[in-house]
């Protein structure tokens, strides 16, 4: 996949940070003309958000810092060639797609190579409560591109035309898969039948939920 989508969205309506009210595309223009203040910018709105999307896709946070550095070190590299095609964030988000897959591809080649089953944790296994664990699991259950697709909707906030560019999916799939995603996840949460014996305690019912 090619680090720079093809979407010809106009970098006008990205929204721009309240410190500088500077849109994402226009301090990238401007670094790519030699700008280190814009570099530093875009940085500082980013780090976080990039930190937390391989935070939420790989077993220890040191991985995810050095995945990181790495997506803002190819955005250095790839500055002199950036147009401003897409959305500054699906161009980045695009760059971090690409290195974790490579991360993943090296990861599979490793543990094939010299016989070794990951036996790390789930992301942030360690600090997490045990509701917070429930969730990872079953989302873990879903269909690969399915469960793509909902993270990047709900913890990367990104919409449906930015989804379907970064996936290289139509519009349409997003939303359909999203949906399909979104129920199979509720059906994976939903608590198991009732045991059959008189006594048990029944569960509360959750708001939304059917007792």
């Amino acid at each position: 996949m090619d680090e720079t989508p093809t979407s010809q969205s106009n970098p006008a309506i990205s929204s721009a940070s309240a410190g500088t009210g500077v849109s994402d595309e226009l301090l990238m223009l401007a670094f790519s003309k030699g700008s280190s203040d814009a570099f530093t910018e875009l940085f500082s709105r980013y780090k976080q958000p990039i930190y937390g999307f391989f935070r939420r896709r790989v077993a220890e946070p040191a991985h995810a810092e050095e995945l990181t550095q790495e997506t803002f070190l190819a955005l250095l590299r790839a500055a002199a060639r950036y147009e401003p095609r897409a959305l500054f964030r699906t161009y980045l988000y695009a760059i971090g797609l690409k290195i974790l897959r490579a991360h993943r591809r090296k990861a599979a080649f490793r543990a094939t190579f010299f016989g070794h089953q990951n036996s790390n944790p789930d992301p942030a296994k360690a600090d997490a409560t045990e509701a917070s664990l429930w969730v990872r699991r079953a989302v873990k259950k879903l269909d690969p591109i399915d469960r793509e697709i909902l993270m990047l909707r709900e913890f990367e906030q990104l919409s449906y035309a930015e989804i379907a560019d970064l996936l290289k999916l139509p519009v349409n799939t997003v939303r359909s898969r999203l949906f399909r995603a979104r129920t199979a996840l509720r059906n994976l949460l939903e608590p198991p039948a009732a045991s059959s014996t008189k006594n048990a305690p029944q569960p509360i019912a959750q708001k939304g939920e059917r007792a």
